[in-house]
C-alpha cells in the first residue's frame, strides 16, 4: 500500500468521531424499517436502533416516528454489537427528557396525556412522555370497570399521583381528572339551569324510587311519581339505563347540587281532555285495576281511571268488590259523572249491563227508546 493511501486512511480515521458507551450523540437517519432505524453517527460503522430501543410503546411503527434525513439524538449502548455496528437507543434519550418533563408536570399539577398499552395485574400500563407508568384499576375511571382490556389503545388525560425517578416509578390517575371535569360541568349546568327548562339527558341509574338522568355533568332525579300520569310499579317499567329522554326541570338546589326532573310533564295530561272525550251516558269498556272496600277503579285509558261505587257494581247486594270482580277483568261501564277539575269519573257496571240487556222499542210517534229514558234519568 502506498504512503499516500496510508496517509489518506489515517486522515479518515482521524475525522471519525470517538464513541463511548453511555454518551448521547446526534445522528442522521439513513434508513427506517418496521423493526429498526439505521443512523449515521459519524463513526466508521453505522448505528442501529432495534425495535425494543425505539419506544416504550411497542405498538408504534418506527416509520411513524422518524423519516430518512431526520436528525435525532441517540444513546450509545454498545460501540460494537458483535456484528460491527453501533447499538443505539432512542427511547433512553426520550426517557431522560420525559422524566424532566414529568417532574415539571407533577410540580405544576398539570394534565398529562397517557396512552394505555397493556393490562397488568391490578391495573394497566400507560405511556406518558415516553415513560411507562402504572394506572391502578381503581384510578382508571370514576365508575367500576369490569374489563380493563377495553382501555388498551386509548389515550386520555391523567394526573401524576406518584413519581420516583430513581426507582423508575410513575403512578397516574384518570379518576381525579374525570371527577374534576364533572365538577366543572356541574357548576356550568347549575349556573344556567331554570325551572321549566326542557333538557335532553341519558338515564344513568334506576332505583325503586325513581330514575337518575345525566343532563350534562350532573344527575337529576325523576321521582317515580313524575315518570308517568299512570301508576308506575317500578321505574324500570318506563325507562332503561342508556335511554335518551327529554325532561323538564321541576326544581333545583344549587348549593346541594340537586335537580328534580319530570318526564310526565312533557306528556299530555289525560284529564285535560276528559270532559270532551267522555260524556255522561256513554257506555264503554274498561279494565279493573284496583279495588277498595267502597268500590273498584276501572281504567278507561292510560292514566285515566273511573270509580265504580260498590252500589253500582251489581243490582244485587255486594258486600265487597272482590266478590263480583277481579283485577284485570274487562267490564262494561256507564258514565254517570265527569269532573275533570277534581279528576273524578263516576261509573256504573249495573247500569251498563241493564242498558245493554234491554231491547229497544220504537214508538212511532215519539221515536223514544228505553235507552234514551235511562240515559235521561241518569243525567239528573
Amino acid at each position: 500500500m502506498s504512503n499516500d493511501m496510508i496517509d489518506f486512511m489515517e486522515e479518515i480515521e482521524k475525522s471519525m468521531v470517538r464513541l463511548h458507551r453511555g454518551e448521547v450523540v446526534t445522528g442522521k437517519v439513513i434508513n427506517v424499517t418496521d423493526n429498526e432505524i439505521m443512523v449515521n453517527v459519524g463513526y466508521k460503522s453505522d448505528g442501529i436502533i432495534p425495535r425494543e430501543e425505539i419506544s416504550n410503546d411497542y405498538s408504534v411503527n418506527p416509520k411513524t416516528l422518524v423519516n430518512i434525513g431526520d436528525e435525532i439524538k441517540v444513546y450509545i449502548i454498545k460501540v460494537d454489537d458483535g456484528d460491527g455496528n453501533v447499538l443505539l437507543s432512542k427511547k433512553r434519550v426520550d426517557m431522560q427528557k420525559g422524566w424532566d418533563d414529568l417532574e415539571k408536570i407533577k410540580d405544576s399539577n398539570a394534565l398529562l396525556e397517557a396512552k394505555v398499552v397493556e393490562v397488568v395485574r391490578g391495573g394497566v400500563i400507560a405511556i406518558a412522555r415516553g415513560i411507562r407508568g402504572f394506572i391502578p384499576a381503581s384510578q382508571i375511571s370514576d365508575n367500576f370497570v369490569e374489563d380493563l382490556a377495553s382501555f388498551v389503545g386509548k389515550t386520555f388525560n391523567t394526573r401524576v399521583i406518584e413519581l420516583d425517578r430513581k426507582k423508575n416509578k410513575l403512578v397516574l390517575s384518570r379518576k381525579v381528572v374525570l371527577k374534576q371535569e364533572k365538577q366543572e360541568s356541574k357548576k356550568e349546568v347549575l349556573s344556567k339551569i331554570q325551572k321549566g327548562q326542557r333538557i335532553t339527558g341519558t338515564v344513568r341509574n334506576i332505583a325503586d324510587f325513581g330514575a337518575f338522568v345525566d343532563i350534562g355533568g350532573i344527575d337529576g332525579l325523576i321521582h317515580i311519581s313524575d315518570l308517568s300520569w299512570n301508576r308506575v310499579k317500578h321505574p324500570s317499567k318506563v325507562l332503561t339505563v342508556g335511554d335518551q329522554v327529554e325532561v323538564e326541570v321541576l326544581d333545583f338546589d344549587k348549593d346541594k347540587e340537586r335537580v328534580s326532573l319530570g318526564l310526565k310533564q312533557l306528556q299530555p295530561q289525560p284529564w285535560e281532555l276528559a270532559e270532551e272525550k267522555y260524556k255522561v251516558g256513554d257506555i264503554l269498556e274498561g279494565k279493573v285495576v284496583r279495588m277498595l272496600d267502597y268500590g273498584a277503579f276501572v281504567e278507561l285509558e292510560s292514566g285515566l281511571d273511573g270509580l265504580v261505587h260498590i252500589s253500582e257494581i251489581s243490582e244485587g247486594f255486594v258486600k265487597k268488590p272482590s266478590e263480583a270482580l277481579e283485577i284485570g277483568q274487562v267490564v262494561s261501564v256507564k258514565i254517570l259523572e265527569v269532573n275533570a277539575e277534581q279528576k273524578r269519573i263516576s261509573l256504573s257496571i249495573s247500569a251498563a249491563n241493564k242498558t245493554e240487556a234491554e231491547p229497544e222499542y220504537t214508538n212511532d210517534e215519539s221515536s223514544v227508546t228505553i235507552g234514551d229514558v235511562l240515559n235521561s234519568d241518569d243525567t239528573k
